[in-house]
């Protein structure tokens, strides 16, 4: 954690070295320290020196210090010791390697970095107080050295080595930053950075108990929380946490460096490292994919869309869940508010036909709309939603409930890239997800089939009106009269003729009115009708009173005198 005090006056001593009284074992100092997370809401505590190193000054609060029993102070020196080797044989080579040093040998002219212990709030870990690094002649309430402050709670827990490698990183950036470039960072990029430090370390490696698994607990607890609002709220790490996880995982150690030595903050110092270090792509197309991964997180989708470090590879967000009812039209309205650079994870299940869904919001922002189409076989297919002039866009999903069975949308503003560490606004959005029977493009596609269909049955009567004046059947035969007997089965020119000839009696006798030259079933029942319209003249002779569905003799002299 990082606090920020603002410069209000700059000295310059030329030909002076400012430097410390030699610190000894068992002084008693007085330090300034932050009263909003003090646990007695002190601005200042005396602290007594337990250890020193080549490269530490490790004090504790002298009251806590006087409570203990010779047991147990001998027992925290022992651990003390452990962190100072454990500091100077790797947190301060690999962290200044990579990010660079801290100001050294600093304000006070002394090359070793102070740690104090003293009692924090519930659940505080350690903070940085830029302040330290100026003169009291500019800030009063500065302790003039390079340091960093750890609760006593951290100093019992077995990830005390991660808080100090945290906290150490701010110590870092501050001078790689502020007192080198003349700039400040973004308080959540710079939190970033410590997050990763344990990491870089291999402190993570083991997942189980470690500041990596902490951090991702408190992540599935609101994974909504913004990434750039920095309140200083314990969801915050959690956060910035799982996203310089997986920035790393996806674009190297590099980008996080580069940024740091950039003279850009946030935003722009990342968009300006990942193209020094050779990436297509920008921080916003980034983050709109770690939102996919956090959902996805599986490679064969494609790389950008999973953790590499296996630690969170089977990290998988459960999205916000709305149920549409199944049976009919059916039509679902939610509203929400989000802020910039913050994840919204929405799950559409149920109802059966054409999903319709549409999005809107107000005013001039900024929204990138990734979703997920799951089909039945759990494959997903994604694609963007891009908004119009209005704010306002819409998609459909053909077989909803049947060969698709859910949709996912994640929808996150991106509208603010400078001056992130001020207090966020929250911008609503509104999606109405409706079932209707068909989608837009099948109903079109129907209509053309309609519209050919209707084409092509009036081509038939045009052509067969032009066969009819000329009289002859489809085929160009005469069919003038019927000579031969004609059974179910057959086929030839005889029987496009008598099918044209049923047709040209009326739709009470051949309904369907098809010309095929096949003598098929609805041409015998048409016969058939045929027979019995005119049973006195055909049937009755033959001592029959239904049809037969056979054009003999009696039949065809019928349809010959009809013919005429």
């Amino acid at each position: 954690m990082r606090i920020f005090t603002f410069v209000i006056l700059t000295l310059f001593f030329l030909g002076v070295a400012l430097s410390a009284e030699a610190a000894t074992f068992g002084q008693v100092s007085r330090f300034t320290v932050d009263s909003s997370f003090d646990a007695l809401s002190r601005e200042e505590l005396q602290a007594v020196l337990v250890h020193e190193s080549s490269q530490l000054y490790i004090s504790v609060e002298q009251d806590w210090w006087n409570s203990l029993d010779s047991v147990s102070q001998s027992a925290l020196q022992t651990n003390l010791q452990l962190l100072a080797f454990e500091f100077e044989r790797t947190i301060y080579p690999t962290l200044t390697s990579v990010f660079g040093s801290e100001w050294n040998p600093g304000v006070d002219g002394d090359p070793k970095v102070t740690v104090l212990a003293h009692r924090m709030a519930k659940g505080m870990k350690g903070y940085f107080r830029e302040v330290d690094e100026h003169l009291k002649l500019e800030f009063p309430n500065s302790n003039e050295r390079e340091m960093v402050y750890l609760s006593l709670e951290a100093l019992e827990s077995p990830l005390l080595k991660s808080f100090l490698a945290h906290e150490f990183t701010h110590l870092i950036t501050y001078n790689q930053k502020e007192r080198i470039r003349k700039i400040r960072e973004e308080t959540w990029l710079d939190e970033a950075r410590a997050e990763y430090a344990p990491t870089l370390l291999g402190y993570n490696s083991v997942f189980a108990g470690s500041v990596l698994e902490q951090r991702l607990k408190i992540f599935l607890q609101n994974p909504t929380n913004s990434l750039t609002e920095w309140r200083n709220e314990e969801q915050d790490y959690g956060v910035v946490s799982l996203f310089v996880h997986y920035l790393v995982d996806q674009y190297g150690t590099g980008v996080l460096v580069d940024s740091l030595r950039s003279e850009r903050v946030g935003i722009a110092s990342l968009d300006e490292a990942l193209k020094k270090n050779g990436f297509d792509t920008t921080f916003a197309q980034a983050f709109t994919d770690w939102t996919i991964a956090l959902f996805l997180n599986d490679c064969a989708l494609g790389k950008q869309y999973c953790y590499l470090n296996q630690a969170l590879s089977q990290l998988r967000l459960n999205p916000t869940l709305h149920f549409l009812p199944f049976g009919g039209s059916s039509r679902l309205e939610v509203a929400y508010a989000t802020k910039n650079w913050a994840g919204n994870w929405l799950k559409f299940v149920g109802g059966q036909g054409a999903l319709r869904l549409e999005f809107q919001t107000f005013g001039p922002v900024t929204f990138q709309i990734p979703y997920l189409v799951q089909a039945v076989d759990g494959t997903y297919d994604i694609k963007f939603l891009r908004l119009s002039g209005t704010q306002r866009g819409e998609f459909f999903v053909s077989d909803f409930g049947t060969k698709q069975k859910a949709l996912i949308i994640i929808p996150t503003l991106q509208t603010k890239t400078l001056e992130l560490d001020s207090p966020e606004l929250l911008y609503p959005f509104s999606i109405i997800a409706s079932i209707l029977e068909r989608t837009p493009e099948q109903e079109d596609q129907i209509q053309s089939l309609r519209a050919q269909l209707t084409f092509l049955q009036n081509e038939v009567a045009r052509v067969l009106a032009q066969l009819r004046a000329l009289g002859a059947a489809p085929n160009g035969t005469s069919c003038s009269t019927f000579s031969a007997n004609l059974a179910f089965g057959i086929r030839g020119a005889q029987v496009e003729c008598l099918q044209q000839f049923l047709k040209n009696q009326g739709a009470d006798v051949y309904p369907e009115g098809l010309v095929t030259g096949y003598f098929g079933p609805l041409t015998r029942a048409a016969v058939i009708r045929f027979q019995e319209k005119y049973a006195a003249e055909v049937l009755a002779p033959l001592g029959l009173q239904n049809g037969t569905g056979f054009v003999g003799q009696r039949t065809r002299a019928k349809m010959n005198e009809l013919a005429l």
